[in-house]
């Protein structure tokens, strides 16, 4: 349930508002965080609720970005960490983030599955 509720935090916190500020701001600069900081608070909330924000807020952002122009995947954009990015890269890169943190997910649905199978 951790990694579901951490996930749905980011998705909260900073990507949504990240593509928007992108979108909106001439030359906008990534604000870095720490995630293990942010996440501290995240024990005492639910799975099921993490899974049903990270749902909504997930498809509120592919809504959004099924409205971007083609040209404003050109935008640029600064990260402190990452250099000069355009808008079409920080959303390649969230997309990368967000298959890494599925594999996660499934890995662990994997053994949990495995025991309600054998039991």
């Amino acid at each position: 349930g951790s990694l579901m509720i951490r996930i749905s935090g980011e998705f909260v916190s900073v990507q949504g508002a990240l593509l928007r500020q992108t979108l909106a701001e001439p030359h906008h600069i990534v604000q870095p965080f720490d995630q293990d900081l942010w996440a501290k608070p995240y024990a005492a909330i639910p799975a099921q609720a993490a899974l049903e924000t990270f749902a909504a807020l997930r498809a509120w952002n592919l809504i959004l970005l099924g409205t971007v122009p083609p040209e404003a995947y050109a935008k640029p954009v600064s990260h402190p960490e990452r250099g000069a990015m355009t808008f079409g890269t920080l959303v390649e890169t969230m997309a990368g983030h967000d298959t890494s943190h599925l594999v996660q997910l499934e890995a662990l649905a994997k053994p949990s599955a495995e025991r309600h199978a054998a039991g």
